[in-house]
This record gives structure tokens, sequence and C-alpha cells, in this order.
């Protein structure tokens, strides 16, 4: 049967996604077709190294691709993942759903003709452009001006939010050239002006409670200077901590900590963060591990809170190595708190081998010591290669 462009057009339109040019997505169905154009987004994305650029070659391949999804391939995300992210950057005090994505993207495939989907707003654009800025992994910090979205229907958005877009894209315009460039060459601590290359996630299984769940989502870190300290910008250093963050609400039960506690400065600053965040401003305490010859001891400005019997402790580390700083911690807690249970996260973990992508618990050189340490329950963020990370500002 011979469909006609229009009734092509009206099917279009009701799909999630449309169908682009000539290059073997035409003949699949709207959802391979949105898998297909993401899965080629987000790899212009690595290889342009920007959002921006990704999307545009995106638009340039398929002919009719609207801007406003365009960015949204680039960024690596479907709808429901745009619609969270989107959640995320108002701090989840929106509840936005995929089918707004869905009704925008509707809206500017159709040029805002009358009766097709609807038209975002202009602070909807301006959320939206920081959410897709974040790159695929949600660690990014691409300047996105709202008005890149929605470059095809510009004209049938409603006056005020014209106005809106044309104001901000002129004052862009001149920050672009003098204050946004003076910050992003603030270099502090040698760290680099680019964000972390972070690789692929991938699944390990790890010790977990009973009846918990037993694979975690971590992600790698590599090094593009092997031989030398990874530098961690804070982009980076909030993904670590946000991807924590989940792995403990995925946990298989809620886990209440009466105390988080923090080894070392850096160790510290993630503990108040998700004490924060995720414990209800549990009390927090601090461990100051000092080294002398081979010999770890705990210096007096560690702070130990008081608790009630057996409380739950989250202790939060930066990096495992092959020292048993670990061992040594689990053993000082559980004297100071008979019957404490222990539950332990870090952000890097090294790597035995050269993969980053390790498929058992024992591939890590920290692995037998956090076994022994007989921890309820352990959370790793990423792993890491010799001779490791360096946290941002040179926490310790």
């Amino acid at each position: 049967m011979t469909v006609t462009t229009d009734e092509q057009r009206s099917r279009d339109r009701t799909g999630e996604e449309v169908s682009m040019g000539t290059d073997g997505v035409q003949s699949q169905s709207p959802q391979a077709r949105g898998r297909e154009l993401a899965k080629q987004g987000k790899a212009l994305y690595f290889s342009c190294g920007s959002v921006k650029a990704a999307a545009h070659e995106l638009m340039n391949h398929h002919q009719g691709l609207p801007s406003i999804q365009a960015f949204r391939y680039a960024a690596g995300l479907s709808q429901d993942q745009a619609a969270t992210r989107y959640n995320e950057v108002t701090g989840n005090q929106t509840t936005l759903g995929g089918t707004t994505i869905n009704a925008w993207e509707s809206w500017a495939r159709a040029r805002g003709s009358a009766g097709v989907g609807s038209p975002p707003s202009f602070a909807s654009l301006l959320i939206l452009a920081t959410a897709y800025g974040r790159g695929p992994h949600g660690a990014a910090d691409e300047v996105i001006f709202p008005g890149d979205l929605i470059q095809e229907a510009y004209e049938k958005l409603a006056p005020e939010d014209q106005l809106a877009l044309k104001t901000t894209a002129a004052r862009s315009s001149v920050a672009a050239t003098s204050d946004s460039l003076q910050v992003r060459n603030a270099v502090v601590g040698g760290s680099s002006d680019r964000d972390n290359i972070i690789g692929p996630d991938f699944t390990l299984a790890v010790p977990t409670i009973d009846n918990g769940t037993p694979a975690i989502c971590a992600f790698s870190l590599p090094n593009p200077n092997p031989g030398q300290l990874l530098d961690l910008t804070w982009n980076t250093f909030g993904f670590g901590v946000q991807r924590l963050m989940r792995q403990i609400k995925s946990l298989g039960r809620r886990l209440d900590a009466d105390i988080c506690f923090g080894i070392n400065e850096a160790g510290l600053v993630m503990a108040t963060f998700l004490a924060s965040a995720q414990f209800n401003r549990c009390p927090i305490g601090y461990l100051r591990c000092n080294r002398v010859r081979n010999e770890i001891t705990f210096g007096a400005e560690s702070h130990y809170p008081e608790s009630g019997e057996a409380p739950v402790i989250v202790i939060f580390d930066f990096e495992v190595k092959h020292a048993d700083v670990v061992g040594l911690v689990a053993r000082e807690l559980r004297q100071r708190y008979p019957g404490a249970e222990l539950y332990f996260a870090v952000f890097g973990a090294m790597t035995k081998g050269e993969s980053l992508k390790v498929d058992s618990f024992d591939d890590l050189t920290g692995g037998p010591i956090m076994q022994a340490a007989k921890f309820q329950a352990v959370f790793i963020a990423a792993t890491m290669s010799p001779p490791g990370i360096e946290p941002p500002l040179e926490l310790r």
C-alpha cells in the first residue's frame, strides 16, 4: 500500500520518534528508530566532545529532525530519561513525564501547527538546556542556550517567550567572550578545565545484605595519562556521589543510618553530602588517618558521635587501593560501637588488570580487604587504574 506524504506525516506525529533520512532508520519502528538515533547521538557526543556539535551533526544527517529532539539524542536520553533529568535539574521539585517531552517534540516537528503537541515555555527551555548540557552520563557542564532547542518553531512561540529568548541570547553572546571564559580558565589545584572522561557503566556483584540486591551499577574512569594521578573535576565527583546514592537506594530495603563516617577529608565531604541528602541529616563522624612509616593510626582530630546500642554506620572513603585502611577502620568502629552494622561506600576502587570493566569483585585490588572487613554491604561508584585518582581541590 502506498502511503502519501500527509499520511506519513500524520503517523509521525502520533509516535514517540520520527523517521528521518534514508540511512537505514526509515524502515524501523518508531521505538527502534528512537533507540538507533539515541545511539548515534551518544556516539557523536563522545566523538565531538559536545552535545551541541553532536546535535548539529544529527540534524545534518537526518533531514527534518527538530533541534529539541536532536539535542536529546545527543545527550543519549530516551524521553522518559530526559524527563527524569529535567526533574533532577529542578531538585525534583517537578514531576515531568516523558509524555510532556513527547508533546514538545511533536510540536517542534510540526513547526508549531495548531493541534499538534504543545510548546515548551521559556522556563522549561532553560531547564531542558541545562539538563541536556550534562551529557549522556549527567556529569558534563556544557552551556546550551534555550534558543538552540527551538530553532525551527521559534516564531510560533508566545510573544513573551520570544522576547525572553532574544534577551537571553543577547546577554549570553556578551558573556561568552568575557566572564564565562574567565571562569572556565580559572583552574584550581592543577585540574584540567575539561571534564573527565566517563567510561561505560557495567554491573558488578558485591557483598550485600541477605536478600539484598547483589549487583551494583558502576562506571569506569579511564586515565588519559597513565602513570599520573587522575585529577577529578567537581562534575565527576558529584556524579560519583550521586551514583553511590542510587546504589544505596537500590539496596533491597531502606537503609537508615545512625551515623555517617568519612575517612579523611574527601570521605568527610562524601559523608556530609549523603547524610544530608539520603540519611535525614544524621550525625557525621570523622576518621583522620595518619601514616607513619608502614603504620596507620587515627589522629586526635577524629570525631566519634554518640549513639545508642548497635548503631547502623555508613563509612565513606574516596578510594581503595592495596592498603588495609578499611579493615583498620572496621575494627576501630566495632570496638567503639559494639554490635554496630557497618556499610561501606567508596568512590573509586582500583583494578588489578588493565581493564576497568571488571567481571568479579576479586578483580579489585581491595576486594579481599573489603570482604575480610565483613561489611553488611559495599557500594562502589567507579573503578580506576594505578596510581589512582585525586579529588577536587586536592582534598586528602
